[in-house]
């Protein structure tokens, strides 16, 4: 998959998760998924590290950007990571020192920057918390997650704002989730508010699935459909969409899970134009 998205275009790719064994055993091989991808001095590659120990797990494989994922809400903290915000916060200078030791960039994924399951908003304070450790332990960007997928725009905009504001050097993204429809809306949103990168994943595979609701939209944004947008308004991104689509058909294939994203069901701009009428139309049945 990671020589077909370099194939597409793609040039930040979240390659490999170094989360427990034990926990996730089917992400056990990172290492080695790791030394198998195209190495090129154009591609930026991640690693996600849950703590301390994932990071120095990390230490010999190469990675161009180690992401630990915070949460600012305590709740979420302790089922995911098994820690508090306080803990994990504790911990980021180190994970920053280790990282930085073997050459890679520190990013500090934010989840539930403004919305909680259980709970509902999260506090602006809570959040500059997260920010504001990630900045003293030397991260050289963020990103807002909307990880319930009940964000909205607004949120997304103000809150990409307070980052440039507090911090006008750090390099701030979004990661985006797709459960309420408005991702494409918090897209825009973070883009005018001058977002540095937008996340999501292929054929919207991800997300909070253990939460009430239709499986079809819980996952993360489908990028394709980010894609589409982009392509849409005449924005570049450099990547291929219809490369990018076969990623997706693969995926699909592979998983047997339908993607979720409008643009595989409904089309592409440019289908539909060149689209031609039924030769006998349907009856109107009224």
């Amino acid at each position: 998959m990671v020589h077909r998205l370099v194939d597409a275009g793609v040039r930040e790719i979240e390659a490999v998760s170094f989360a427990h064994p034990k926990v996730l055993p089917q992400l056990a091989d990172a290492a080695e998924v790791k030394a198998a991808v195209p190495r090129r001095g154009d591609v930026t590659y991640r690693g996600l590290v849950p703590n301390l120990r994932g990071a120095q797990r990390a230490a010999d494989c190469g990675l161009d950007e180690v992401v630990v994922v915070v949460s600012a809400d305590n709740e979420v903290s302790v089922r995911n990571q098994n820690r508090t915000v306080t803990q994990m916060l504790a911990e980021l200078d180190t994970i920053g020192d280790v990282t930085r030791g073997y050459g890679a960039r520190l990013v500090v994924g934010i989840a539930c920057a403004f919305f909680a399951p259980t709970r509902g908003p999260v506090t602006v304070a809570e959040t500059d918390r997260v920010v504001d450790a990630a900045v003293a332990a030397g991260a050289s960007g963020v990103y807002l997650a909307g990880t319930s997928g009940m964000e909205h725009p607004g949120e997304f905009a103000a809150g990409i704002a307070r980052v440039r504001g507090r911090h006008p050097v750090l390099e701030v993204g979004v990661h985006l989730h797709d459960r309420n429809g408005f991702a494409m809306a918090n897209a825009l949103a973070s883009m005018a508010a001058g977002a540095d990168w937008l996340e999501g994943s292929f054929a919207g595979l991800g997300g909070d699935l253990w939460f009430p609701g239709d499986p079809t939209v819980l996952g993360n944004a489908p990028v394709e459909d980010l894609l589409h947008l982009c392509a849409s308004m005449d924005v570049d991104t450099g990547i291929s969409l219809e490369a990018y689509l076969g990623v997706v058909d693969r995926v699909v294939a592979l998983t047997g899970r339908r993607a979720t994203s409008f643009v595989t069901r409904g089309g592409t701009r440019e289908q539909l134009a060149r689209a031609s009428w039924p030769v006998a139309p349907p009856q109107s049945t009224g």
